[in-house]
């Protein structure tokens, strides 16, 4: 059974890539609208990096606390 902290970091992690999914489909479906400009291309592409990034630190934060090197 989990932990509430190993829960609540795998219900994050599964927010973060949900999200990241749903921001790829904006960026899939809105890139040939004369609405959608570079602008808006590069906020999506770095809302998806940012949220990428946050995935990786909880990776890293679940190897610190389970002792493993940081390399």
């Amino acid at each position: 059974m989990l932990t509430n902290t190993a829960h609540y970091q795998n219900v994050l992690a599964k927010l973060l890539v949900e999200e990241v999914e749903r921001l790829k489909e904006v960026l899939a479906s809105g890139y040939n609208s004369e609405t959608f400009d570079i602008s808006t291309y590069r906020h999506y592409v770095g809302k998806i990096e940012g949220l990428r990034l946050a995935l990786e630190y909880i990776e890293e934060a679940e190897a610190i606390m389970l002792g493993k090197d940081r390399g």
